[in-house]
């Protein structure tokens, strides 16, 4: 049998993770068919198979799950081997996997990631989007990006300074045609985006004001799992948003949009980075870290990072 290299086994454990041989190929910069290629060598060479594969699924055999389990931790302690000795390079180089809300991603690209790019022409960066909250560990992020009370109670958090608003918001002429709503419950006579959440349930707005927290279960026209597509309907006039403050501000200040119920949406704990405590962290990932406190610190003094 010829001898397994380390790039077989960190295959076998993003198939597992992933489901999939064309996500796991994406996340090892590979091609689907290197992949299955490389996966069926080292089935011959072990004798049995570790993947049952049809057309539409993969899943691990037995021998596969015990496979995982058995490598997977050792691989673990192999990577914090080669992190450790990376860590002393006086020059940041390789891949940092982020895994942000969509709205933490657009909040941070520029002044952040970009910036640190320019900073450490060495580095990569991966940023993957989505609405669902995931295990960096177990999907192989470095870090990730959400608002403080998701942050799960076993990571380092760095927080990226700055508080977060929800913003209520119509076009100047659906309040010509309909009046405007002048506390929360007054929303059930109005026309409103609703927002599909990742899990598939739809999203309650939320207020608070005057001592009280209020829920309200919107009624309207259309249901979206996506901001830029909700704010085109309400730029249309289809009818009223619930936003992240930043994601319309502009559309605010320029007129285009007209903000409501303001007093019931106050500010709450922002954005926070976070990863896993790890003794010996990789100078990209140190590197990226002083460039968030940084951007956190410039964020609360009106001083632009940089």
């Amino acid at each position: 049998m010829e001898r397994t290299g380390l790039n077989d086994l960190d295959a076998v454990v993003a198939i597992a993770r992933r489901g999939s041989f064309r996500a796991a190929a994406i996340d090892l910069g590979m091609s689907t068919t290197a992949l299955s290629h490389a996966i069926g060598k080292l089935e011959a060479g072990l004798g049995v198979r570790l993947f049952n594969r049809t057309t539409r699924s993969v899943a691990l055999t037995d021998a596969g799950r015990l496979f995982v389990e058995q490598v997977g931790p050792a691989l673990r302690d192999i990577h914090g081997a080669l992190e450790a000795v990376r860590s002393q390079r006086e020059t940041p180089s390789g891949t940092l996997r982020i895994n942000a809300a969509a709205f933490a991603a657009r909040e941070i690209i520029s002044p952040l990631v970009l910036d640190f790019l320019r900073r450490y022409p060495e580095m990569n960066v991966d940023l993957v989007t989505e609405g669902r909250l995931v295990d960096i560990v177990a999907e192989g992020f470095d870090l990730g990006v959400r608002v403080a009370d998701l942050v799960p109670s076993d990571m380092i958090a760095v927080s990226l300074g700055r508080p977060q608003r929800y913003a209520v918001v119509g076009s100047p002429a659906y309040f010509e045609r309909h009046g405007k709503p002048r506390v929360p419950p007054d929303l059930l006579d109005h026309a409103c985006i609703r927002v599909r959440l990742p899990n598939g349930a739809l999203y309650r707005w939320r207020f608070e004001g005057r001592g009280e927290a209020v829920h309200v279960d919107v009624r309207g026209p259309i249901t979206l799992d996506e901001a830029g597509l909700a704010r085109t309907a309400v730029l249309e006039g289809i009818g009223l948003g619930f936003f992240m403050e930043q994601d319309v501000l502009a559309d605010i200040r320029a007129g285009r949009l007209v903000r409501v119920l303001e007093d019931w949406t106050p500010p709450f704990p922002g954005l926070c980075l976070y990863y896993p405590g790890r003794r010996n962290l990789s100078a990209g990932l140190k590197a990226f870290l002083t460039s968030a406190r940084e951007f956190a610190q410039g964020r609360l003094s009106g001083v632009a990072p940089g």
